[in-house]
């Protein structure tokens, strides 16, 4: 195989609110860290193991302006992306970096506004990143 590919399926809980990033052009950057479990028994000692990773989730546009009105801590979600490092120098002068994941779509799979509200995220919960939704007026079929 000569090709190359970078892709994240994650299905998590958000360990903090959305935090967004706003930029001069109309852009916007929305982060939050994403928890991900997962527990097993220990054979030897019979006790069962939990551990959780935690993972630097970055959505931009749109996508993080619906990530930000719907999603609150605690909420659970499916996404997909890219694995992304940065590099940046640190204040003492050293170089820092952190791993990201690069969200390209996403599904909401409970949110605390929508079960308080009993409303329900709109079709965009189901969204890409990059594209708007499919309306069927579209499809060249």
């Amino acid at each position: 195989m000569s090709g190359t590919l970078n892709k994240v399926m994650l299905i998590g809980h958000l360990g903090d609110d959305v935090k967004m990033h706003y930029f001069d052009g109309g852009g916007s950057l929305g982060r939050f860290p994403l928890a991900t479990n997962e527990s097993y028994v220990n054979k030897s000692t019979g006790e069962k193991v939990s551990n959780t990773e935690w993972h630097n989730i970055v959505v931009r546009n749109k996508a993080a302006e619906i990530c930000e009105k719907y999603l609150s801590k605690g909420d659970k979600i499916y996404i997909e992306g890219r694995i992304k490092t940065r590099k940046w120098t640190g204040e003492d002068g050293n170089d820092r970096y952190s791993t990201e994941i690069n969200v390209n779509e996403f599904t909401f799979l409970s949110t605390k506004k929508e079960s308080a509200s009993g409303e329900s995220p709109d079709a965009s919960s189901s969204n890409t990143a990059d594209t708007p939704p499919v309306q069927e007026d579209d499809l060249p079929f």
